[in-house]
């Protein structure tokens, strides 16, 4: 399995979305979509899986051989278990509902070294898990590979980042960590990456499927409201 400075991408996610210090989720972000569109990039890109070519985009498994990595291997089983076959917007949505997902991917990053678990308190009484960054050199990394791609105009961008820049500004995370008057400077750089101008087939597919999944994500509590509000 080939990937960017020993972290996978749903783990580069991970790391965007937590805050440094507080160990805690950046607020109005969509982050568990990006992790279960992650997998499934993952999946794709190392050719475990493919998508028909079809209204429905269904997922088939090509190759059931693990990648040697636990979530996405967990993922892969379900997809190759499943009753019914299912579309890429559907398994980003149940990966993303993984159980315990955030402190899975929060462990995996505490046994890299580059995470440290803890506990705090909220409001005195409620004790939560908490991810402070103790080795910051893998996110610095991760930064300066989307900072190239998004505020440069090369064409020389891995398969791999174009997912990773797609996925955190659909999820709400690139806001996270530049600037959003500089991020605005770029819609146009951003939207050739996520419209798939400068990738390939794989990674524009799980770029889509996990930008409908988010739509609908933010869709349905807004429909939810709407119609107790209308009874």
């Amino acid at each position: 399995m080939t990937i960017q400075d020993g972290l996978l991408l749903y783990e580069e996610v991970m790391l965007l979305a937590l805050r440094d210090e507080q160990g805690t989720i950046a607020t109005g972000t969509m982050y568990q979509y990006a992790i279960g569109g992650a997998v499934l990039a993952e999946l794709l890109l190392n050719e475990r899986i493919a998508v028909e070519e079809s209204r429905k985009k269904l997922v088939n498994v090509v190759n059931s051989k693990p990648l040697g990595d636990s979530l996405a291997d967990e993922c892969l089983e379900r997809i190759s278990s499943a009753k019914r076959r299912a579309s890429l917007q559907t398994w980003v949505s149940r990966f993303a509902g993984v159980k315990n997902l955030k402190h899975r991917v929060a462990g995996q990053l505490c046994k890299r070294g580059v995470l440290r678990a803890d506990q705090d308190k909220v409001l005195l009484i409620f004790t939560r898990k908490i991810y402070p960054e103790v080795n910051p050199r893998p996110e610095r990394k991760l930064i300066e590979r989307l900072r190239r791609a998004i505020f440069t105009d090369t064409r020389n961008v891995d398969p791999r980042t174009v997912v990773l820049v797609s996925l955190a500004n659909s999820a709400g995370l690139l806001k996270v960590v530049f600037d959003k008057k500089q991020l605005k400077a770029r819609k146009a750089r951003i939207d050739q990456i996520v419209n798939g101008e400068i990738t390939g087939k794989a990674a524009k597919e799980a770029i889509q499927a996990m930008q409908a999944a988010v739509m609908v994500a933010c869709i349905m509590p807004a429909v939810m409201t709407a119609t107790t509000v209308s009874r």
